[in-house]
């Protein structure tokens, strides 16, 4: 049988083998990527996807900020968007942002440009293409709030701009399928003084440093809330808070974070979390759904 990677198109990006994912995500476990393609612009990745054997599967990671990989790994093709994918340009009081751009870089920047809107991002640890697919979201503002459109790619390499509207966004989620890739979003904001801005990008950073394992290997949120509860609540009064299986632990700090204190796999993050969510189902009479995404074998 013949080695779908032989049959590869050419492409400017980079194909690597056997990536180690454990390096490209934030709780630094899991097994590797049977390829890692990292494109240099969006024609090379519309390339890729028109012309790969068509039985790829294929899997787009950003920073790996909400991502838990299981430890044999990912099938196929695993996408990640670089430099290329990361522009951020503003026109008046509306800018078009790269999917690869990192959600702190954005807050920053805009706050220079005297923008305001988007200054939560400031707090979550990801990319942009990422935050408009989950719409992300906290301190009470959501993507879904400012954004205009997004420019998103299907499986063939075929390119749709959605609306806000179209991309049917609800609590941490939009109508989008997991095959579909966001390449940029537009954003309408409102203009500000840079140094209040600025202000309130220092207060949202010292808030989540007090409330948040900022400092730690995790996945961020690692449930969403049911609301109008708080998952973290419900975790606490299930008992779950600094329970712990071999490295893995839910954190002291914020018990809706879970933490690989050194030497965890992926199994046992996982499995800490499927605890948790049975220990709030048989004391608290709710079922907490996974807002981490885990992908792999």
């Amino acid at each position: 049988m013949t080695d779908w990677r032989t049959n590869l198109p050419a492409v400017k990006g980079r194909y690597q083998e056997n990536a180690l994912l454990s390096e490209q995500t934030w709780f630094r476990v899991g097994g590797p990527a049977e390829l890692l393609f990292r494109p240099q612009t969006a024609e090379d990745l519309v390339l890729f996807l028109r012309d790969k054997p068509g039985n790829v599967p294929v899997t787009l990671l950003g920073a790996g900020s909400n991502i838990l990989v299981r430890d044999n790994g990912i099938s196929g093709v695993v996408v990640r968007l670089g430099r290329g994918f990361a522009g951020i340009k503003i026109e008046g009081n509306k800018v078009i942002i790269g999917a690869a751009a990192l959600d702190r870089t954005v807050a920053l920047t805009l706050a220079d440009a005297g923008l305001s809107g988007l200054e939560f991002l400031v707090g979550i640890p990801g990319t942009l293409g990422g935050a408009v697919k989950m719409n992300a979201g906290c301190y009470g503002q959501e993507i879904k709030d400012v954004l205009v459109w997004a420019e998103v790619m299907d499986h063939q390499g075929r390119v749709t701009r959605l609306s806000q509207t179209d991309l049917g966004f609800t609590y941490r989620h939009s109508t989008l399928e997991a095959d579909q890739i966001v390449i940029a979003a537009c954003f309408e904001l409102d203009c500000g003084a840079p140094a209040e801005i600025h202000q309130r990008l220092t207060q949202l950073l010292a808030t989540r440093e007090q409330s948040q394992p900022v400092k730690g290997r995790t996945g961020g949120s690692t449930f969403k809330n049911p609301l109008p509860q708080k998952a973290w609540e419900l975790i606490d009064q299930a008992g779950c808070r600094g329970l712990q299986i071999g490295d893995a632990q839910v954190s002291e700090k914020h018990c809706n974070f879970l933490l690989n204190l050194g030497n965890a796999m992926a199994k046992d993050l996982e499995e800490l979390g499927e605890q948790v969510r049975r220990r709030v189902q048989a004391i608290c009479g709710v079922e907490l759904e996974w807002e981490v995404i885990r992908l792999g074998r």
